[in-house]
């Protein structure tokens, strides 16, 4: 039932030999489905070759915002029928100005780039926003048709609504669980279960009972239990919402 919409498990800077234990751990602990997230070429070709070997894997192409100072047209090339298979999104892409580790016309420019990939694969897209709204919404808007979720969201109720509006879903993860934010925890409590992913963004963001520990799959239930208590319903309820929504966004089989 556990879908785990964004984990970094095949990333070898990460976990190395340690990855199929971490895999395992997931399958064992319930998780039926894991999205390998790429951040650069080289993540992306890593994420693909992982969930060709991997039954409950799938990969995500892209390339992360800080690391568009490297280039992205590789990435375009990355698709072919066998890998396509497998390949159930593109990202991580977006816009992040809160560090500026790449030129912001840099970051635009390669974000409508890998939309346009996006667009022509018939693929929802996995986006990283962090203090950019204001420059993303126009550029989302000129793609009809896109589907997509705004990845570990912690934004405002302003634009939660904006992405609802758009029928984007929103990406819930361990942040939720230890955030001493209020308004972020309002905005959480906000997230209608319709359009709310599960995800553990692992290695990093474990939930509050893990702090300190290397995140994983395996601790994706917690961030449903948290949520649960919150709303005054079962983990059961958030999951089966969560999942459901997950196989609606994402073409896993």
């Amino acid at each position: 039932m556990l879908i785990d919409t964004h984990c970094h498990i095949h990333d070898s800077e990460f976990y190395g030999p340690k990855r199929e234990a971490v895999y395992e751990r997931a399958i064992k602990a319930g998780v039926e489905a894991m999205i390998c997230v790429g951040t650069s070429h080289k993540s992306s070709v890593e994420a693909i070759d992982f969930a060709r070997e991997h039954t409950a894997a799938y990969a995500a192409i892209g390339v992360h915002p800080h690391d568009t100072r490297h280039g992205w047209d590789e990435i375009a090339q990355l698709p072919n029928d066998v890998q396509l298979q497998k390949i159930v999104a593109v990202g991580e892409i977006g816009l992040d100005y809160f560090y500026d580790n790449s030129p912001r016309d840099v970051q635009v420019r390669a974000l409508e780039s890998q939309l346009q990939l996006a667009h022509s694969l018939r693929l929802p897209v996995i986006f990283h926003v962090r203090e950019a709204f204001d420059d993303f919404w126009p550029i989302v808007d000129n793609f009809s048709g896109l589907q997509g979720v705004l990845h570990s969201f912690t934004d405002t109720i302003d634009n939660l609504e904006q992405a609802l509006s758009r029928n984007f879903y929103i990406g819930v993860n361990g942040i939720s669980t230890f955030t001493k934010d209020e308004k972020q925890q309002v905005m959480y409590d906000a997230v209608p279960v319709e359009q709310m992913l599960l995800e553990t963004d692992a290695p990093f963001l474990a939930p509050v009972s893990r702090r300190g520990q290397t995140n994983q799959p395996a601790f994706i239930r917690e961030i449903a239990e948290y949520h649960a208590v919150r709303r005054h319903k079962l983990p059961e309820e958030i999951i089966q919402h969560a999942t459901d929504n997950a196989r609606r966004l994402f073409p896993l089989n």
